[in-house]
């Protein structure tokens, strides 16, 4: 039985047959509290859009989405994912490369997913500032 399973197998990849792709996607709400808007992100591309629930006359609702805008279509491939803030009338999500630590807010506007320029900033920066001051605030001289 086993080398037949692996007989399929072989037979499949030379037919042209790939496996799926699985987890491309990842999917969260926004923080804000009475809004019912999920984001979603391709981890691969970075490309944000989001959907959200949406009331039509005579049907039980209808699914929103957004599709992606300024600063929130594809990026350079990378590792992607979103992040939300503990804010609770935060609507926006953060967009994260987890490779760079780059980041950016991504929010809808104008009927579409519009996310900020990437940013690192300047995270050996502050350490060595943090590091040049005392307990009083005061910078000291090095």
């Amino acid at each position: 039985m086993k080398r037949n399973t692996s007989f399929l197998a072989l037979l499949a990849l030379a037919a042209g047959a790939a496996p799926a792709f699985a987890g491309q996607f990842e999917f969260l709400a926004a923080p804000q509290t009475d809004l019912n808007r999920i984001y979603r992100i391709d981890r691969v591309t970075g490309e944000v859009g989001a959907c959200q629930y949406g009331q039509k006359e005579g049907t039980f609702g209808v699914t929103l989405c957004f599709p992606a805008g300024d600063g929130a279509g594809k990026q350079e491939p990378s590792e992607y994912g979103l992040v939300a803030s503990r804010h609770e009338r935060e609507g926006g999500v953060f967009r994260v490369d987890t490779r760079t630590g780059a980041m950016s807010v991504c929010y809808v506007y104008d009927e579409r997913v519009v996310c900020t320029p990437p940013e690192k900033g300047a995270v050996a920066d502050a350490g060595a500032g943090a590091r040049a001051s005392d307990t009083t605030g005061a910078v000291r001289k090095p």
